[in-house]
């Protein structure tokens, strides 16, 4: 599909999900849902940089807007109000992520003391971490463009208070451990686990904060160096491989984040791209050899596999910064050799793309499940530099 195509189904999608979700129109309520809007954030963007169309940039702004009023604040059915982070409303616009962002789900959060019930949790709201680095990362991207510093600060102010509340040491010692779920306010854990790829999410989404933080430097500026320190201890040794697509795809998303931040030479972060790169090349050998993408799509979620897909539409982009810097790349021919093994998978992004485009694949109710999440994610695939670059 040509750009001018792909860019004109961007359009079209963006338009029936701001109409959908409230975020235009009138009489209907917003719906904000924090993983979906952070991806429609960066197609807004996209779509603002393609055209130079103010419209879109407005939208954008619009949609952060009310992510922060909306997901910043207590729920309907909750009998606390205001801002979650317990800031009067003057302060609290002021400072709307300093509390965090729930995550948007549809049932109230699992109180504390009542019954864990694995089914019903992926219903309850709360906040998630995964969710809150995207948002970060959106908010980056809307700071770049604008040069607005107001929003590299609020993905700061997210960020560190993500980091005091997600992150804790185990009562035997040892080193930092990270929640997966938290209560809506932050206050105790809802779920202990430790997500796979949260530490490494955090890591580059605080790198990525940082960077820009330095760019847009004066005294004022938080900075992020603690937490940073933090994460890269707690990712120390670990295994990122995995079979998930959706989990694939983010760890290739963080490779392209991490190569665009940091300098490659003398960086204390230069070995753990290379075994992002390396665990990525053994999920996905497994993976490709699954059936999967030859079941219909009764059996498939779009989403996860769309998060594969955009991943991989970034690798021609990390090929291009590789050999624009080759010398700056400790043992050059490793990463010669396993970027062009990678390349040998991207055409399950095309499968991928080419399947959930189809009509009938669209109608199925794995996809009318999670419809407004497939179709951002889709526009997001068709197009994603918006969300690809920093």
């Amino acid at each position: 599909m040509e750009s001018g195509d792909v860019h004109s189904v961007l359009q079209q999608i963006m338009k029936q999900f701001a109409t959908d979700t409230g975020l235009t129109g009138s009489g209907k309520k917003s719906e904000r849902y924090l993983w979906t809007d952070a991806f429609a954030v960066c197609n807004f963007l996209e779509l603002y940089n393609h055209t130079g169309d103010r419209k879109f940039l407005d939208l954008t702004i619009q949609l952060v807007d009310q992510v922060h009023n909306v997901l910043g604040r207590h729920r309907s059915d909750d009998n606390r109000r205001g801002w979650i982070s317990g800031l009067n409303e003057v302060e609290g616009k002021k400072h709307p992520t300093m509390g965090g962002l729930r995550i948007g789900k549809s049932l109230n959060e699992r109180q504390s003391g009542e019954p864990y019930d694995s089914g019903r949790e992926w219903d309850r709201d709360g906040q998630y971490y995964h969710y809150l680095t995207k948002w970060m990362h959106a908010l980056n991207r809307l700071g770049r463009i604008t040069n607005e510093k107001k929003y590299n600060i609020w993905a700061i102010e997210l960020a560190k208070v993500a980091h005091v509340r997600f992150t804790y040491v185990p009562a035997e010692g040892g080193y930092k451990r990270m929640y997966w779920k938290m209560s809506i306010d932050l206050s105790y854990p809802q779920v202990f686990s430790m997500g796979h790829h949260d530490p490494l999410d955090g890591l580059i989404s605080y790198l990525e904060l940082q960077s820009t933080a330095d760019l847009m430097a004066d005294e004022s500026d938080p900075g992020l160096h603690e937490e940073i320190n933090d994460l890269h201890d707690i990712c120390k040794g670990k295994d990122w491989a995995t079979e998930d697509p959706l989990g694939l795809g983010g760890l290739l998303f963080n490779a392209f984040r991490l190569v665009q931040v940091i300098g490659m030479r003398n960086s204390p972060f230069k070995n753990l791209l290379y075994k992002i790169l390396e665990d990525v090349q053994m999920g996905l050998a497994y993976y490709a050899k699954t059936n999967h993408l030859n079941l219909s799509a009764d059996y498939r979620l779009a989403f996860r596999e769309l998060g594969l897909a955009i991943g991989l539409k970034g690798l021609k982009s990390l090929e291009d910064i590789f050999e624009r810097n080759r010398k700056s790349f400790p043992h050059p021919e490793r990463y010669e050799l396993i970027l062009q093994s990678l390349a040998e998978y991207f055409y399950l992004a095309c499968r991928i793309e080419e399947f959930w485009m189809e009509k009938e694949n669209q109608d199925a109710p794995s996809w009318m499940e999670h419809m407004n999440i497939n179709r951002v994610m889709l526009g997001t695939c068709l197009a994603p530099d918006g969300f690809l670059n920093v």
